[in-house]
C-alpha cells in the first residue's frame, strides 16, 4: 500500500490558506516528493511528513510554483542527518539548472543523482539506501514502475504515473510439482529467474494467478491531450490539475495550457480511473468547491483537493 499527503493545492503563487502544488508519496517508510514549489518545506513540516526519508524528488517543470522551494528543502534534508544519496527527476534541462544554480550553493552532506528526461518507464526499487531507480529488468518483476509522459505545457512538463506491482501468491503445491530446489524458491517469490544444476527455474513455476496492483498517477500542468488517457488508464486515483473551475474560463485555460474542472473530469471518465482528485487551483479562486459539480456532472467520482489531504491506496 501507499500513503499520500497533499501538501498544496495551489497553483500561480501561494497565499495564506493553499499551500502550493506538491504530494508525498509513502511507501515502505520512504517517500518520494512531486514537485516543490515555494514554502513546500513548510507544508512538510505542519503536516509531520518528516525529511530524512525523501529519497526521490519528482519535478514535473520549472515554473516557480512547483520548482523553487528546491533549494531550501534539499538543504533542510542535509540538516536531517540525510547521508544517503537522493535522486531528482524532470525534463531538460533540469542537469544544468541543478548544476549551475543550486547545488553549487548548497552544501550537503549526500550525494545527488540527477535523471533528466527518464526513459518512459523505469523501476523504483528498496534498497539498504532507500527508493532508488533501475532500469526495468525482464529477469524481475519490477517493485514499482514509474511511467513519465510529455505534457503539453508552456514550457516542458512531465506527467507521472506509478504502478505498484502486486507479488502472485507463492504455491508451494505448485513449486513441489515443478522440482523447484527449495533453495530458491525466495528468489523466483521475487520475480527473477534462476539458472541452478544446469537447469532454468521461472517465477510461474511457483506462483499463482498474476494480481492487479495500485496505480497512482499525477498529472499538472498541461492541456488534456489525447494520449492522457492511456497514460493514466485504470488508475485508482488520478491526481489532475484543475486550474480553473468554471467552464466561462475555458479560453483561459487553452492560452495559458491549463485545464478546467470539466476538462479534467472528461481526462478522467476517458482514463476509466476510480477517483478524481482537483488540484492546482488559480489564486483567483477563493473556494473551488463551487465549482464541483462541473467536474461531477462528467465524472462523479471527483474530490476537491486541500492541503493536507490524506489517502492509502490498498492493494484490492
Amino acid at each position: 500500500m501507499i500513503d499520500l499527503t497533499l501538501l498544496g493545492s495551489g497553483g500561480g503563487m501561494p497565499i495564506p490558506e493553499r499551500f502550493l502544488s506538491s504530494l508525498i508519496i509513502e511507501y515502505a517508510g520512504r517517500k518520494i516528493l512531486i514537485d516543490c514549489g515555494e514554502g513546500t518545506q513548510v507544508a512538510m513540516r505542519k503536516f509531520n511528513t518528516g525529511f530524512k526519508t525523501v529519497d526521490i524528488i519528482c519535478i514535473t517543470h520549472f515554473h516557480g510554483d512547483h520548482f523553487y522551494g528546491l533549494p531550501g528543502l534539499l538543504a533542510t534534508i542535509g540538516n536531517s542527518n540525510r547521508l544517503e544519496p537522493l535522486t531528482i527527476i524532470g525534463p531538460k534541462p533540469i542537469r544544468a539548472i541543478l548544476e549551475t544554480s543550486i547545488l553549487p550553493i548548497t552544501y550537503l552532506p549526500y550525494d545527488i543523482y540527477v535523471v533528466e528526461s527518464p526513459p518512459e518507464k523505469v523501476e523504483i526499487r528498496r534498497t539498504k539506501e532507500g527508493l532508488r531507480l533501475y532500469e526495468l529488468d525482464s529477469q524481475r518483476m519490477p517493485e514499482i514502475i514509474l511511467s513519465t509522459i510529455q505534457l503539453d505545457h508552456s514550457t516542458p512538463c512531465l506527467g507521472y504515473s506509478f504502478y505498484l506491482n502486486r507479488k502472485p501468491k507463492f504455491l508451494v503445491s505448485k513449486a513441489m510439482e515443478n522440482k523447484v530446489p527449495r533453495d530458491i524458491w525466495k528468489y523466483l517469490q521475487e520475480g527473477e529467474s534462476i539458472a541452478w544444476d544446469g537447469a532454468i527455474y521461472t517465477p510461474d513455476m511457483v506462483l499463482g494467478d498474476e494480481r492487479r496492483g495500485i496505480r497512482l498517477s499525477y498529472i499538472t500542468d498541461s492541456r488534456p491531450i489525447e494520449a492522457l488517457a492511456d497514460f493514466i488508464r485504470g488508475s485508482d486515483l488520478f491526481i489532475c490539475e484543475g486550474t480553473y473551475g468554471s467552464d466561462d474560463d475555458l479560453d483561459k485555460a487553452i492560452e495559458n495550457k491549463h485545464m478546467t474542472f470539466r476538462e479534467a473530469a472528461n481526462l478522467a471518465l476517458n482514463g476509466e480511473v476510480e477517483e478524481l482528485l482537483l488540484t492546482h487551483f488559480s489564486q483567483s479562486m477563493d473556494n473551488p468547491t463551487e465549482f464541483k459539480d462541473n467536474a461531477v456532472s462528467v465524472f462523479a467520482n471527483t474530490q476537491i483537493g486541500y492541503d493536507g489531504w490524506k489517502k492509502t491506496l490498498s492493494y484490492k
